[in-house]
């Protein structure tokens, strides 16, 4: 059994976290000691890990919400599993175009830059008009 603080420290989580996560429903609710202090087992640290896995992995809180209802139904057939992480994957390639296409025009700004006074910045000059842009970023 672990002290909220010994599962903070064994899955390198704030004790803070894990109290929301319990608190909006992640995490069951821990056994409590005489001393009504939180007491968890290892079903308790599992659970957190995946947890944690997915948070580093980019996943929603409700997106580890269904993966945790359908992981908790073990003969379930695992295509709604394979479908949300695809879903994620592709909202994923979204943004590494969008960032792509960010970096593209920050390149551009800063090759507009030849050096100077700030009053002939190609940076500067870039900010201020939108239109000398190529993409949409907001």
């Amino acid at each position: 059994m672990y002290a909220i603080g010994a599962l903070s420290r064994a899955t390198d989580c704030k004790v803070e976290t894990i109290r929301y996560y319990e608190k909006i429903g992640l995490m069951p609710e821990p056994a409590r000691s005489e001393g009504n202090q939180r007491r968890y087992g290892e079903r308790h640290r599992e659970r957190l890990y995946f947890i944690r896995h997915c948070r580093d992995l980019g996943f929603s809180i409700e997106a580890i919400r269904e993966l945790l209802a359908l992981s908790d139904d073990q003969h379930r057939d695992c295509a709604a599993v394979d479908a949300l992480a695809r879903r994620h994957r592709d909202a994923v390639d979204d943004r590494i175009r969008a960032l792509t296409a960010l970096r593209e025009e920050l390149d551009r700004m800063i090759h507009r830059c030849a050096g100077g006074d700030v009053a002939h910045c190609g940076v500067i000059e870039a900010l201020g008009d939108h239109r000398l842009c190529r993409h949409a970023h907001r």
